[in-house]
């Protein structure tokens, strides 16, 4: 039996917040078997899911009737990715180095992604956001859209970090030029801008950690 029509609608409609858990899992499946129609597998594999640990997960679902190793497969990477993808929500930031687990997975791209991280009064992550993607060498971001999100969200801080693919970390003249342009923004917005981290598949540079940012900001007064 195929997915019920309507809930591919109304998720593309209303948002992927809007359906229920067991419809979600229809969206991931996409259609059930000859056994079973692909709303009662779904619900099944919700009961299943609220009382199984992640180390039985995969488990549980295979001795599920109906249930073989892809559409439970399936279903547990769609667990895991959102994982992967939400684990940062939260997270308390007090050094560079806090932040390069939730980011370090860009290092590996071919392209160079200008990422915006957002920060509340504790300094705890709020979103990360991907503000833009460039070449193999160049991901220039204009101010505007990167304290577009801080501003939208209430935060109180931004830290920016890009990947470099060239497998160096050191800034080249366009990154410091960046960076300029963020620190002046930031202090005429409020926003402080705490660090510009370059990353790549097995380190890292930190503006603030270099005390290049220092450098950059206007003198007081």
């Amino acid at each position: 039996m195929n997915n019920k029509p309507d809930i591919r609608e109304k998720a593309l409609r209303f948002g992927l917040g809007y359906p229920l858990d067991y419809e979600l899992v229809m969206l991931i499946l996409g259609a059930g078997n000859r056994q079973m129609s692909v709303e009662a597998m779904s619900k099944k594999i919700v009961e299943v899911l609220d009382s199984s640990n992640n180390d039985d997960m995969v488990e549980r679902l295979l001795k599920m009737k109906g249930i073989g190793q892809s559409k439970a497969l399936a279903v547990a990477a769609a667990i895991e990715l959102g994982k992967r993808r939400t684990c940062h929500l939260g997270a308390h930031i007090k050094s560079p180095s806090d932040v390069i687990p939730f980011v370090n997975h860009y290092a590996m791209n071919g392209k160079e992604h200008f990422l915006a991280v957002t920060l509340n009064g504790g300094h705890n992550i709020i979103q990360i956001h991907v503000v833009s993607i460039g070449t193999t060498n160049s991901a220039f971001a204009h101010p505007r859209e990167v304290f577009y999100e801080a501003i939208k969200e209430n935060a109180t801080a931004v830290i920016v970090c890009h990947n470099h693919p060239s497998g160096t970390v050191e800034p080249s003249e366009e990154d410091i030029y960046c960076t300029k342009k963020l620190v002046e923004a930031s202090e005429i917005i409020g926003i402080p801008l705490l660090d510009h981290i370059i990353i790549d598949c097995s380190s890292y540079f930190s503006f603030m950690e270099s005390g290049l940012l220092k450098k950059l900001q206007l003198p007081d007064g």
